[in-house]
Formats: C-alpha cells, structure tokens, sequence
C-alpha cells in the first residue's frame, strides 16, 4: 500500500487576487460564487474560469463549498492555474473589490438586462462576475453590491441552469467581448 498526506489547500486572499490580476497582461478577471455549495460546481467554475481567462475564484467561508477532492478532480487540474480564494463576507468582499476599480456584474434569472445587452468596453476593463446558487440565486446583498445584473435567455418555463453552466456561458460571454 502506499500512504499519502496532502496538505489542506491553501486559499488565496480576495484582495490579493485583484492586486496579483492587476499586474497580467489582461484585464483583471475575478469570480465570485454565492451559496454554490456542491464542490463538483465549484470545481467546474475553476475549470471554466481557467478556460476564459480569470484570474481567481472568490468563495464565502460558510455556506458554500470549500477546496476537495472532488473539487481537485472536476477542476481536471486547473486549480494549478486558478487560485480560489474565501471572504469572510463575500458582499465586503466584493464592495472592496469594487472600490478597487473592479466593475460588479451579477448574474440572476430576474434581471433586467440580458447577457448579450451587456457593454463591451465594461467587460474589457477589470472584472468580477457574480453567480448565485441554482435554487436561491445571490444574496440580497450581494445582488446589490453589482453594478449591473444580467440575465442568460432561456427557453419558456425553465426557472435556472446549474451554476457552473451559468458561470460557463457568462464567462464565454466576456471572453468573447474582451476579443
């Protein structure tokens, strides 16, 4: 048999993922994730993330889920690239990101501007997009902590997609305004 210790993750601070994004030769790109809970999401929003060029992952400290195993293994290894970090509170977490330079852009069922209305030259500029969690969707707060909320269209009768294809599609979004 073959025994093995793994270390606990090390999580990034929010903050010092802005200063750290700030000086690549992109846009800052941050995400922040609101009561997603199942690790399999968290993990396939880093594998995104690192797809589309963020820079980090900003997740609450409670009610949310944390760096696992599973997280490991359905981020298909891109927790090497992508830096996750917990907030204490993610709405102070995001309102000092903002105050930082960073425009806040949500992403909820119920809002008023659809993705594809979202401006260009807002996504080109440093960033942090905001997904909640399927069921309920982002806090109160931390809904009102964005500058701007948008919607992704979908067919009649279908209430909400898995966050991670939520964060997909947002991402892939930016990405393709940014280019």
């Amino acid at each position: 048999g073959l025994v093995l210790t793994v270390p606990p993750y090390e999580y990034a601070d929010p903050e010092q993922l802005l200063t750290n994004s700030f000086g690549s030769p992109h846009a800052p790109l941050l995400v922040a994730l609101d009561g997603v809970t199942d690790p399999r999401n968290l993990g396939a929003v880093v594998r995104s993330a690192a797809a589309f060029g963020a820079h980090g992952v900003i997740v609450p400290e409670r009610r949310s889920a944390g760096v696992t195993g599973a997280v490991w293994q359905t981020s298909a290894g891109s927790l090497t690239r992508v830096s996750v970090a917990r907030a204490t509170n993610l709405t102070r977490a995001v309102t000092a990101i903002k105050k930082s330079g960073c425009m806040v852009v949500g992403l909820a069922a119920e809002a008023d501007m659809c993705l594809a209305d979202l401006d260009p030259e807002l996504a080109r500029g440093p960033l942090m997009v905001v997904i909640g969690s399927e069921g309920d969707g982002m806090s109160r707060l931390v809904r009102e902590a964005c500058d701007v909320v948008v919607s992704i269209p979908m067919a009649r009768g279908q209430e909400s997609l898995n966050a991670s294809v939520a964060a997909g599609i947002l991402l892939y979004a930016v990405a393709e305004l940014r280019s």
